[in-house]
């Protein structure tokens, strides 16, 4: 288990600290709903988890083969729906596999950052696209 802590600041403002590590993010409302945004929104954060983790998924497989896959760069499209509730409807994620990938079999990886647990975790409404491009 992992505990956040965090405060709402006012002005569609939050801050939250990681338990384990102590590391702090602060969080806005996006220009589009009210805020100013001035930093990741909660849902940008929602995304950069997605991204964040078919990368790290697919680099916990690939040192199951021995292979170490530094370098994967990626950057993630988040959709947010035209109508009511207001909701995430699209997220789509393009990651660049550094050569390295190439030594593990490239349906093994795709199947990974498919299994990712944000991935799983996400609703079947959110339309979720992956694209790795190998180098």
């Amino acid at each position: 288990m992992v505990k956040i802590a965090g405060e709402y600041q006012g002005g569609l403002h939050c801050s939250a600290v990681h338990g384990p590590s102590g590391n702090a993010l602060a969080t806005d409302a996006p220009k589009d709903n009210q805020g100013r945004g001035e930093a990741f929104s909660p849902t940008d954060l929602v995304a950069t988890g997605f991204a964040t983790c078919i990368a790290t998924t697919m680099a916990i497989v690939a040192r199951r083969h021995g292979v170490e896959v530094n370098g994967i760069r990626f950057e993630v499209e988040k959709e947010m729906s035209a109508d009511a509730p207001r909701r995430i409807s699209r997220l789509t994620a393009r990651l660049w596999m550094p050569a390295s990938a190439r030594a593990v079999p490239q349906d093994v990886l795709e199947k990974a950052a498919n299994m990712c647990p944000v991935h799983q975790s996400l609703a079947p409404s959110v339309e979720k696209v992956i694209q790795l491009i190998w180098e």
